[in-house]
């Protein structure tokens, strides 16, 4: 395990406005145990990891990413080897975060877009999204805006409704950033 559990499990619980109450009922244990993971003053099994995953719907690989590295490149410096998966491009989308941990300002993200699909995500107001189309071309509709996106082409909203669609034939990545993190 990394240095960043902690973090990374508190930053994927604030993500999805959850509580401590919230998560250590959904994983059958203790506010004061999961506080105390948190922290870092104390370590999760393989099953409360597994469960936590679970809850976050990651594998429980995405808290062993970097655990290889050197001590000084933990948390600082993400190889593209630890990188881990999220969803499949036989669901549309399939992501990778890029960022070394989840405890920052924004996050990272490689975003494939499957050919032919299509996809929204969910407005926040306090949430704001940026990237740039490395590969393919991406129809991106930002509230009224709909644009179609080539390789090269960036863009930038926050707080807005949006809707994404790859009418190629061929997969779409997009580096994609986001403040405050969702994973």
């Amino acid at each position: 395990m990394t240095d960043t559990l902690g973090q990374d499990i508190r930053a994927l619980r604030k993500t999805r406005a959850m509580t401590l109450q919230d998560l250590a009922e959904a994983v059958g244990r203790s506010v004061g145990w999961l506080s105390q993971v948190e922290r870092g003053q104390t370590t999760p099994t393989i099953s409360d990891l597994g469960r936590i995953a679970d809850v976050f719907g990651v594998t429980i690989s995405f808290f062993f990413r970097s655990a290889s590295r050197s001590p000084e490149e933990r948390g600082t410096i993400q190889r593209a080897d630890d990188r881990t998966a999220i969803g499949s491009l036989a669901s549309g989308l399939s992501e990778e975060l890029l960022s070394p941990h989840l405890s920052g300002s924004f996050e990272m993200i490689q975003s494939t877009f499957a050919a032919k699909a299509s996809g929204a995500g969910k407005p926040r107001a306090d949430r704001e999204d940026g990237g740039v189309v490395v590969q393919g071309s991406l129809t991106l509709t930002v509230g009224t805006l709909q644009t179609t996106l080539q390789a090269g082409d960036s863009f930038q909203f926050a707080g807005k409704a949006y809707s994404w669609r790859n009418d190629g034939d061929v997969p779409a990545v997009v580096i994609w950033v986001i403040s405050p993190p969702v994973y």
